[in-house]
């Protein structure tokens, strides 16, 4: 264990804490070889030069916080909503980066090798299959629950349908 945490550099160790990094986090993190984690940096400094290119545009574009389990519309750099979300569990994570909504179906059917939900209300996959969408079948939104999907309270899902159109951008962070 003790070659284990010599091979942490101090400041990175400091810098974890300071985030408060722990756990799992803290395993994957070390685990990391430095070219990964050159390209995780690079990746979260495409996310705020996307975030700022965006504020400073006047279009609608919406964020998504894993960390906090946020999703904020935004209008350029003027937020105009904010709920709470759920976003994926530790083995089925939500990706992060910058996307733009491809498709959207006011409903459709999700299904996975240990899922199979019907009518599954106002989708819009901005990823692959990867989705914000409506979540009838739960209430533990602010807790990471789905398969990598984004889900919203219905209500709020469908007031972001209404809101966003195909094209609009996604910022996961």
């Amino acid at each position: 264990m003790f070659k284990y945490w010599q091979s942490i550099s101090k400041v990175s160790v400091i810098t974890l804490l300071l985030l408060g990094i722990s756990g799992t986090a803290l395993t994957n993190f070390v685990s990391l070889k430095s070219s990964d984690s050159a390209i995780a940096q690079n990746s979260r400094s495409s996310e705020a030069r996307a975030i700022e290119r965006l504020k400073n545009s006047g279009k609608r574009w919406i964020e998504i916080r894993v960390r906090s389990q946020r999703l904020l519309a935004w209008q350029g750099n003027k937020l105009v909503y904010g709920v709470i979300v759920s976003t994926g569990k530790g083995d089925t994570p939500t990706p992060s980066g910058v996307f733009s909504i491809q498709n959207k179906y006011r409903t459709a059917r999700m299904q996975g090798e240990d899922y199979n939900v019907p009518d599954v209300p106002h989708v819009m996959y901005y990823s692959g299959n990867y989705a914000i969408h409506g979540a009838y079948w739960h209430r533990s939104f602010g807790i990471p629950v789905s398969h990598g999907c984004t889900n919203v309270a219905p209500d709020h899902a469908a007031w972001l349908y209404r809101w966003a159109s195909v094209g609009t951008p996604v910022v996961v962070n």
